[in-house]
């Protein structure tokens, strides 16, 4: 089933009777539970190359993923892709989270080494931030005031105001300690 790589799985939607992780190096597995609580189908999303940064919009009715220079979004009941839209001068995504609202997208480009904003509505890109060298992983404050972003090969994390998408700043994390680990 997986690739071998490390298999991002996703917090479950708000049916809890369902779980995304990335597949194979173009599909995203769709987990959805049985009356039986131990048995679980399986189908297969077809989605496009490399799929990294998923994540399901906060009404639990999309799965969103970004993959190499393009966003496809699944529709939950239908378990299909129903639009695929291409984020410019986009390289590799790393990370992809609903701001708490579900207005705004946030995406890391590890290619670029930029956090991409979007907004959810329009599937418009708003405003790519060059942060530094590695830009991965990121955290969201449950109040949506602001993200934490890892970069990585800079040994700090960027603070960025959501509201001004401005960088507030940063604080060094030391050598090799800027990866995020725990809950989201």
């Amino acid at each position: 089933m997986h690739d071998g790589c490390r298999v991002p799985l996703l917090k479950q939607p708000v049916s809890k009777r369902r779980i995304y992780l990335k597949d194979t190096i173009d599909s995203i597995a769709a987990f959805e539970q049985t009356s039986n609580p131990l048995d679980w189908k399986l189908t297969t999303i077809p989605v496009g190359r490399g799929p990294q940064g998923i994540n399901i919009f906060p009404d639990g009715k999309e799965v969103w993923t970004a993959h190499a220079d393009t966003v496809s979004i699944i529709d939950v009941a239908s378990k299909k892709v129903t639009q695929t839209f291409n984020l410019p001068a986009h390289q590799r995504s790393n990370g992809l989270k609903f701001t708490p609202d579900g207005r705004r997208v946030l995406i890391s480009d590890i290619g670029a080494d930029e956090l991409v904003v979007i907004d959810a509505a329009t599937r418009k890109q708003i405003k790519r931030m060059k942060l530094g060298n590695k830009v991965t992983k990121f955290r969201i404050e449950p109040d949506g005031s602001r993200v934490y972003v890892s970069v990585a090969d800079d040994n700090d994390v960027a603070m960025i105001d959501l509201k001004t998408l401005e960088v507030m700043g940063r604080f060094s994390t030391g050598i090799g300690r800027t990866e995020w680990r725990g809950q989201d």
